[in-house]
């Protein structure tokens, strides 16, 4: 199968869940709507191009194969706000428009952010058939991206190129693997003035969550409802979808 490959890896991550009230939680790794957030960037997507976003959603599968779910981080949180009642008084343009106002009427909102340190990826994407854009051009544009790309948070861009690329493997543990072979092999012929590696190796990937109909050989280990399914971007609506996890024992990883 044809498939587009890069890695996605930071000091800091942060692949939000559903928000429950104060907490803002972090999976491991990244959700749907996260990935077609990255490539709508890279690409050139405005947040309220609707139909963009949806053409994403439903142009590509996709699958994660998680090389380190790193360690986590928990922030405490405050941002100031004005009330509610001031907000209605007043149209706000920006973030300085919204503040312009006596700092003793001003609220402080407390919340707990999670993020995820040393964290690292690999990405597949798979073009369906009414796939907006080959994956050609989707890797033009990770290499070269329209806007500034970030791994869940503005304050969270990627440690390392992502390094696209183009595969054609039967399996996703096959393109998985390949990838890692390939890019360590790179890394060996790029040394400093010591002949020490400048870049990192490439660790193996130890889980893949896919989607339905991506890898038939591929058995899950694990079936969850994930609700990451992208709706409609603005009033950040999103929806239920079944994501596949198997767990990379020796056996499945030759």
């Amino acid at each position: 199968m044809d498939l587009l490959l890069f890695q996605l890896q930071a000091p800091l991550a942060s692949w939000g869940e559903p928000a429950v009230g104060e907490f803002r939680g972090t999976a491991e790794y990244p959700s749907l709507s996260a990935l077609i957030g990255l490539l709508g960037a890279a690409l050139g997507v405005r947040r309220d191009d609707e139909a963009a976003h949806a053409a994403l959603r439903d142009g590509y599968r996709f699958a994660i194969g998680l090389q380190s779910g790193g360690e986590l981080l928990r922030d405490y949180h405050t941002v100031q706000v004005p009330p509610r009642s001031a907000l209605k008084r007043r149209p706000q343009a920006t973030r300085r428009d919204e503040l312009r106002m006596p700092k003793t009427e001003l609220s402080t909102i407390l919340s707990t952010r999670d993020y995820r340190q040393g964290a690292a990826c690999l990405i597949a994407v798979q073009a369906r058939a009414a796939a907006p854009h080959t994956l050609q051009a989707l890797a033009d544009a990770l290499r070269c991206p329209r806007w500034v790309l970030y791994l869940g948070r503005k304050s969270c861009p990627p440690a390392a190129p992502l390094w696209p690329q183009l595969m054609n493997e039967p399996t996703l543990p096959e393109a998985f693997k390949r990838y890692c072979t390939t890019l360590n092999a790179l890394r060996a012929e790029k040394t400093d003035e010591g002949k020490e590696p400048v870049l990192e190796e490439a660790a193996p990937v130890i889980r893949i969550a896919f989607e339905d109909g991506m890898d038939p050989t591929l058995q899950a280990d694990i079936s969850t409802v994930r609700k990451d399914r992208l709706i409609r971007r603005r009033g950040w609506q999103l929806g239920d979808r079944t994501e596949h996890v198997t767990f990379m024992t020796p056996e499945k990883a030759q």
